[in-house]
């Protein structure tokens, strides 16, 4: 028996129970019908004149009916004699590469059959101003050269910076449309500026391009879109810190302030830019973001296909296992952690052989005196949460929070030959 083995063989692994867990449930069902009447109002459509090459924005992260968001703004421009074309705006995701942000794309279901429209993929850049402090402020090149811009995003709070904006149109024209160079451009001064980086190189691009309109979406707890809105110019800025709002109200969370132990199935560059969600976990990458409960040990298990190996986040847990690491594309994570400059959730957490090790390290590590107490909570990822297990300690807590229902006996974990849950 190796050294590990014999220091973990006698750590107790809990006993669960499923917890159903109740969000606001409020979503749009006729999405395109609503987008479609947004972008009729007259201060959007008397924008678009017949011939104009339009590029619309597309981004990497899993929006809700992304594919159905850009295939109306698609139809809607060409109705009005436009040709739109996609282009990837994701920083550096995709390996950095022309072809690599085209296949981020395809992961998330946007191609030129599926939207109606082109893709021009490129990392060329084109430097448009600087900011004040020296910092450039990049545009992807076929943007720069086309007769209008379009942004498609989400609205949601940022995972390592707050301010009255933080992830959605602005973070989008700056970063996004900036590719790598913009990216790192925007993160060179790290978080603690980034508050203010952001809207001013997104107000810059926005009077120094044909910056049309942006497609904004707030999602529910359940990542549906709750909101939707077609924002001018001017509208951005007024308007995108009340959407912040909305979304901060309307976020996924864990009703528990203080847990020992924090155990994830999975992350991924599909789930969170930091794998998981720090505003679920209360684990961030920065000093510059707070909220979530306390969390003493956190556990993640596996990286999830579509991030392709992106394991950006894993250095924000205590422990992870072998299956993981052996997925890891440290080239590609290590990427991210060099554009954005935080360089801590690319570290590789403390690795076990296997899931039932790596929960009993968190047990044994989690600062209690009896391990069968321990609080233990156990999450697919942080998108899915309205289903989550409860070790047996919480289960008292668990029936008298209004939010929360017990719809399981106690049972244990169940481990297959190798130690892994099934």
């Amino acid at each position: 028996m190796g050294i590990l083995q014999e220091l973990l063989k006698d750590i107790p692994v809990p006993k669960m129970a499923k917890v159903k867990v109740k969000f606001d449930d409020k979503k749009i069902d006729d999405l395109g019908q609503a987008l479609s009447e947004k972008l009729k109002r007259d201060v959007i459509a008397n924008k678009i004149q017949p011939g104009m090459e339009i590029a619309i924005a597309v981004g990497s992260r899993g929006l809700d009916r992304i594919v159905e968001l850009t295939a109306v703004t698609v139809q809607f421009l060409k109705g009005l004699g436009a040709k739109p074309f996609i282009v990837p705006s994701m920083g550096s995701h995709g390996g950095a590469t022309a072809e690599g942000q085209r296949a981020v794309l395809e992961h998330l279901g946007v191609t030129e059959q599926s939207v109606g429209a082109e893709i021009r993929s490129s990392m060329e850049v084109v430097k448009i101003g600087e900011l004040p402090n020296g910092l450039p402020v990049y545009v992807d090149k076929y943007a720069s050269e086309a007769d209008g811009i379009v942004v498609i995003n989400r609205v949601k709070p940022h995972t390592a910076f707050r301010g009255p904006v933080e992830s959605g149109i602005m973070k989008m024209i700056s970063i996004g449309l900036g590719k790598q160079k913009g990216a790192e451009a925007c993160h060179q001064m790290g978080f603690k500026y980034m508050a203010e980086n952001v809207p001013a190189m997104a107000k810059i691009i926005m009077e120094k391009t044909p910056f049309l309109f942006g497609v904004a979406t707030v999602e529910n707890a359940f990542d549906k879109v709750a909101v939707v809105e077609v924002l001018t110019p001017e509208e951005v800025i007024e308007k995108e810190p009340d959407l912040q709002k909305q979304a901060k109200s309307l976020l996924p969370k864990l009703y528990f302030d203080q847990l020992d132990v924090l155990l994830i199935d999975e992350i991924g560059k599909n789930i969170s830019g930091d794998g998981m969600d720090p505003n679920i976990t209360g684990r961030y990458p920065t000093p510059y973001a707070t909220g979530g409960p306390d969390v003493n040990k956190m556990i993640v298990l596996d990286v999830t296909p579509q991030s392709e190996g992106n394991a950006n986040g894993v250095g924000t847990a205590d422990f992870t296992t072998q299956r993981l690491l052996d997925k890891m594309d440290r080239e590609g994570t290590y990427a991210n952690g060099l554009t954005s400059t935080v360089c801590a959730p690319t570290k590789i957490a403390t690795t076990l052989p296997n899931d039932k090790m790596a929960i009993q390290a968190a047990v044994k590590t989690c600062n209690i005196l009896d391990f069968t107490d321990v609080k233990l909570v156990r999450i697919k990822n942080t998108l899915v949460l309205s289903e989550i297990e409860v070790s047996e300690p919480l289960l008292d807590y668990v029936k008298q929070h209004p939010n929360m229902e017990q719809i399981s006996d106690v049972y244990d974990f169940a481990f297959d030959e190798s130690g892994n849950l099934f």
